[in-house]
């Protein structure tokens, strides 16, 4: 099934941009970087020059010999058997981490030859940066690109149901009916998750069998990915790392403990494997807040952290959730539906709002699963995993913070009740687009 991706208008703002420079698109393995390149360059230019560095040796040569970028061009042309020409054709360098010199390339391509549309990626690109290697400082733009959000499953999933969604508005009250096939489609993207290739799987009909091959097997190139490209001091310690996070999210807090990961395990120990995850686009790091206060990350607490899995669909796999569990529901997975509930809602956070969200708790009185960063406003969210919305953290927040604007999700209808939004769970894409119309 073809499934359209957020990320391709970004790309054509991209393209668009008078003083545009080289593009480095990042995110975690099997998120779609390169279906996208290709894609966007299909759809918008008159060739396509596609690179690979992971699959042909041979290209590492070509930036081994030379830095002049027409010499490049020239080389690159022959390599790829069609021209290369200015404004027609775009450039595309993926797996760039193989090849520190291409990387660097890209600063000349933006100094000597801004005429040419470049866009490089890499599975694990982000480790790759992270030490500092060749890297082109300045002379490129980023964009990320995460998995698939509800938002594009659900396009592809139940398209006037998108329509639907797509016009209401934070005072609007769903009908009964739709509200049940919003939740039944958003159990689904539970099960699926947003990676690419497991969601076609899944609408095109070839079986949840097919759906579990995939995801294990990226979970399995994960795992690879550990022992090829990590330090070898830390292979053990990411592993162990990866493999406790089920067990980090069962707690009622959810506050990440090293002892979970290995008993007498010590942070100065682990922190670098942990990095390794962070930048490889597999993990996110929400740190504690200590005074909700602008701008957010002034007032983190270092030591005390949560992490959450990238997709919600590896996260079930990697818990061995059955589908059914989610389809169903059952009583034995209330506790860690709870997880999984903010794990989505932190997944679609991440997408909206330019400042990571944080979470926020008072000496054991109350705990906010998350802070958001929203202009000049700092936004509680609590996260319900059912129709249940009892809780004092919200209320004890608010009492000592007087915020602007509250949001609880959970499975209950839209209601704004004074200055506390209700959103369905399966709203959470939209949050942006509410809390500013």
């Amino acid at each position: 099934m073809n499934i359209e991706r957020d990320v391709l208008k970004k790309l054509l703002d991209w393209k668009g941009k008078s003083d545009r420079s080289p593009l480095i698109l990042q995110g975690a393995r099997q998120t779609g970087k390169t279906w996208a390149m290709k894609t966007f360059g299909a759809r918008n230019f008159s060739h396509v020059a596609y690179f690979n560095f992971d699959k042909n040796d041979e290209l590492q040569q070509v930036f081994e010999g030379t830095k002049e970028v027409e010499r490049l061009l020239g080389q690159l042309s022959v390599f790829t058997q069609s021209p290369i020409k200015p404004q027609e054709t775009l450039i595309i360098f993926d797996e760039i981490q193989e090849c520190n010199k291409a990387l660097n390339s890209l600063k000349y391509f933006n100094e000597d030859a801004p005429e040419y549309a470049i866009i490089a990626a890499g599975s694990l690109l982000g480790v790759s940066l992270s030490k500092g290697d060749s890297f082109p400082v300045g002379k490129v733009e980023f964009m990320q690109i995460h998995p698939l959000t509800f938002r594009e499953f659900l396009a592809a999933d139940s398209p006037d149901l998108f329509d639907f969604v797509e016009k209401i508005n934070a005072t609007q009250e769903i009908p009964l009916i739709i509200f049940n096939r919003l939740t039944e489609s958003f159990h689904r993207y539970q099960v699926t998750g947003g990676m690419p290739k497991a969601v076609s799987d899944f609408l095109d009909n070839t079986g949840m069998e097919k759906v579990e091959e995939n995801l294990q097997n990226i979970l399995n190139a994960y795992t690879l990915d550990f022992s090829k490209h990590a330090d070898t001091k830390d292979i053990h310690k990411i592993a162990a790392i990866w493999n406790s996070v089920p067990s980090q999210l069962s707690r009622e807090n959810r506050k990440f403990l090293y002892k979970l990961v290995k008993p007498g395990a010590r942070a100065r120990e682990y922190e670098d494997a942990l990095l390794w995850l962070e930048h490889a686009g597999l993990v996110h790091r929400i740190f504690s807040n200590t005074k909700p206060n602008l701008p957010l990350m002034a007032y983190d607490d270092l030591s005390a952290f949560k992490i959450y899995l990238s997709d919600i669909g590896l996260l079930r796999r990697l818990s061995k959730l059955s589908p059914d569990i989610i389809l169903n529901s059952s009583p034995l997975f209330i506790e860690f539906k709870g997880a999984m509930t903010e794990n989505v809602v932190l997944q679609s956070l991440i997408t909206q709002f330019e400042v990571t969200p944080r979470y926020w708790s008072s000496e054991g009185k109350a705990e906010v699963d998350f802070l958001i960063q929203h202009n000049t406003e700092i936004i509680p969210i609590e996260v319900k995993s059912a129709h249940s919305i009892s809780g004092k953290s919200l209320h004890f927040y608010n009492e000592k913070y007087a915020p602007k604007l509250r949001i609880r999700y959970s499975f209950n209808n839209l209601k704004k009740d004074g200055n506390l939004l209700n959103i369905p769970v399966f709203l959470a894409d939209w949050t942006g687009g509410m809390i500013n119309g």
